[in-house]
């Protein structure tokens, strides 16, 4: 049977967690997110927050771990069955982050929301808390070490330019050398252009490929 070759599709991640409030007929919600990379880092997580905010009616949480959402749990913590976890975790999902935690706090203001009045609560607090996030775009590629020397340094830097590519570090010794990080479907171009272009005076070494995070124009999942 044919083998098909595996797709890295590039993903959204939370690379710095953040807080926001809503308040809702004086009821408060406060969204705290944090970036977790296993079930294990999200259990502590919100139990962290559980301690922090002790006095609280509610602590609701959702989190979402892997590229591919393998791992996913949620929480109502009290509020009526649906209305609190499954509402967080959806807007995690929405909007594709992975290895994200949050959990929103519930100081209960005297007045009874109802059931869509408390899905729109939490939903508005975690996509608070999303806004005063940072989220990183992580994107599969393969790392090349590239050697040449200075009179090929000039074209190599066109060509990178070009593909919006930049050194992640460089060595200027008795040769030039690169460490980059290049997009999975940007190689065979790479390495075709830069021995044509230095007539085949490039060491072009490949060192893995993985997933890594992409420059901040990286605008493929918008």
């Amino acid at each position: 049977m044919e083998q098909r070759e595996q797709t890295f599709l590039p993903y959204k991640i939370l690379k710095k967690g953040g807080s926001g409030e809503i308040v809702e007929k004086k009821s408060r919600f406060i969204a705290t997110l944090s970036p977790v990379a296993s079930e294990e880092e999200a259990a502590g997580f919100i139990e962290s927050i559980k301690k922090n905010y002790w006095d609280a009616r509610h602590n609701c949480s959702a989190f979402v771990v892997g590229e591919r959402a393998q791992l996913t749990r949620c929480s109502d913590d009290g509020e009526p069955a649906g209305t609190a976890g499954k509402p967080m975790l959806e807007v995690l999902l929405g909007c594709g982050v992975r290895n994200a935690a949050v959990v929103v706090t519930r100081y209960f203001g005297g007045t009874l929301l109802g059931t869509g009045g408390l899905v729109r609560a939490y939903t508005q607090a975690v996509q608070a808390g999303l806004k005063a996030s940072e989220i990183a775009v992580m994107q599969y590629g393969t790392e090349l070490l590239i050697e040449t020397d200075y009179s090929g340094i000039g074209k190599i830097q066109y060509i990178l330019g070009q593909m919006g590519l930049e050194p992640a570090q460089a060595e200027y010794v008795e040769a030039v050398r690169l460490k980059l990080l290049v997009p999975k479907q940007d190689v065979v171009r790479l390495r075709r252009e830069l021995t044509e272009a230095t007539a085949g005076r490039v060491k072009i070494e490949d060192k893995g490929s993985y997933y890594f995070e992409a420059p901040a124009s990286f605008d493929s999942l918008y």
